[in-house]
């Protein structure tokens, strides 16, 4: 395994972890679909806000954050698809 792939595992574990906090927190499955899309739509929009930063102002830490929270969100609803 080469580093690149060390690297992305590591961020798909990041989301599952993600995930995993998340469902812990709020303890219910997506109520709908619709649910699902709004909550995955507020996570990309708080990482578009980010982005839309100057660019001498970028976080990076909180861009990934933001990518990790679309991530795990995603993974949250395949599962529910399940």
């Amino acid at each position: 395994m080469n580093d690149q792939e060390n690297i992305l595992r590591c961020f798909a574990g990041d989301m599952v972890s993600e995930a995993l906090r998340a469902k812990n927190i709020y303890k219910r499955d997506f109520a709908s679909h619709h649910e699902a899309y709004a909550v995955i739509k507020e996570e990309v929009d708080e990482l578009w806000d980010e982005i839309k930063k100057k660019q001498s102002n970028y976080d990076r830490e909180a861009m990934r954050k933001e990518a990790i929270q679309i991530g795990a969100m995603c993974l949250r609803f395949i599962n529910e698809l399940t």
